[in-house]
């Protein structure tokens, strides 16, 4: 089974949404998430993680609102977002990490 550090470590840009189920921006960006995933199928990976379950990892990424939007090309960090954000914003993020 794939870790996160195997995943954000890999060849191909990684947008992680780190969310919270109690968050309304959070459950309003799902979807634009999901679609999104499905247009950047093979090109890039989308991650979502919620931050109560994952409270360690969303602690060393320094975490303070949600969503929170961070994305990792060979383990790094290349961009970070904090609020809700719309779609073409983050696929002109993607591409330019491609």
């Amino acid at each position: 089974m794939e870790t996160f550090q195997d995943i954000i470590n890999g060849d191909k840009p990684v947008l992680v949404d780190f969310f919270a189920t109690w968050c309304g921006p959070c459950k309003a960006m799902s979807p634009v998430i999901e679609s999104l995933g499905k247009e950047i199928q093979g090109q890039a990976r989308v991650l979502k993680v919620d931050v109560d379950k994952n409270q360690a990892l969303a602690a060393k990424y320094g975490i303070q609102a949600v969503p929170t939007f961070m994305l990792f090309k060979r383990g790094n960090v290349i961009w970070k977002h904090s609020g809700a954000i719309d779609k073409n914003t983050l696929m002109q993020q993607i591409k330019a990490a491609g």
